[in-house]
């Protein structure tokens, strides 16, 4: 009884030109896949757990990054006034400060407000302000900044050019703080980078080898190929078609997976986890992204079956 392997038809060269040729490579490489099924399917779930790794990776990132910017918000700069401004004086300050490159809003907290503010934090011991009267606080410009203006230097550039603004009094912005939080970020992007860099990196090599795999299944057939003359473009291309329609079926498994684990966690998560993912701004993937985790999957598909072909041939 003749194997499966021997009895799937090979495809034949019918049409002459660049369009015959195309259709014959791509013959091929769907008799490859299917002469070879268990190694592809390995192939492919390589592919797909490997990108599932860098996916789950990116869905972390993009989420730090989301928190980062929430965080960043809480970045403002401060000015402080001893008495309380007329309306013609807030509204001539209030334009001097929002014509400053950086501003995104400026907003005035009487003494009133800030009493108000007082004594929300204080909750449950506002007896502690009992005789307090809203004129020993001060009066406040609250300016928040662009993302652009946030970083320690940034703030710095803004809060010297401020101070230049006639009729600014007392200026506080949380130096540290700030100094923090963008310390914080930097090494935050550096770790994923690093991270990022090397998820790349092995998943290249793990790819490239499972796929060596493929092609040393078929070591025979390439020899033969190679004897009778056939050229190395000729005998590359159904690999590289095969490795790109290997590569796009991972890349679309590992985003089909990394949805459903996402859709679970925000179902389950409120079983193990002291907040709402879903209130708390839990975000997923990009569709540039997405797309992206695809488009990067067919590229490990093509790069692993070449690397692998350089290998053989080299060898062989």
């Amino acid at each position: 009884m003749k194997s499966s392997r021997n009895i799937v038809k090979r495809p034949t060269m019918s049409h002459q030109g660049a369009s015959g040729r195309m259709r014959y490579f791509l013959g091929r490489a769907l008799a490859n896949i299917r002469q070879n099924v268990f190694v592809n399917v390995v192939t492919v779930g390589t592919i797909t757990l490997a990108l599932l790794i860098v996916a789950l990776f990116l869905l972390l990132v993009v989420n730090l990054e989301n928190a980062a910017e929430s965080w960043s918000e809480r970045v403002q700069v401060t000015v402080y006034f001893d008495k309380e401004l007329t309306a013609q004086e807030q509204t001539d300050l209030k334009n001097r400060i929002q014509a400053l490159p950086g501003t995104v809003k400026v907003g005035w907290v009487g003494r009133d407000e800030a009493l108000k503010r007082f004594k929300g934090r204080l909750k449950g011991q506002e007896t502690l302000l009992e005789g307090v009267r809203p004129e020993i606080l001060p009066t406040s410009f609250e300016i928040a900044l662009k993302k652009s203006s946030r970083s320690s230097e940034a703030v710095e550039a803004y809060v010297a050019r401020l101070k230049m603004v006639p009729g600014i009094g007392e200026i506080q912005y949380g130096e540290e703080w700030v100094r923090r939080f963008n310390t914080f970020l930097t090494f935050m992007r550096l770790v994923g980078a690093l991270v990022g860099g090397f998820l790349l990196i092995a998943v290249v090599f793990i790819v490239s080898n499972t796929i060596r795999l493929t092609i040393y299944a078929r070591r025979d057939e390439l020899e033969v190929m190679s004897l009778v003359g056939a050229t190395r473009l000729f005998i590359k291309m159904p690999f590289l078609i095969e490795g790109l329609v290997q590569g796009l079926a991972g890349g679309l498994l590992s985003l089909i997976l990394i949805v459903l684990i996402y859709q679970l966690f925000l179902h389950n998560a409120g079983n193990f986890l002291t907040f709402n993912p879903v209130t708390s701004g839990l975000a997923f993937l990009p569709v540039e992204f997405m797309l992206g985790l695809v488009a990067v999957g067919a590229l490990l598909g093509v790069t692993g079956s070449l690397t692998s072909l350089r290998r053989f041939m080299a060898d062989s």
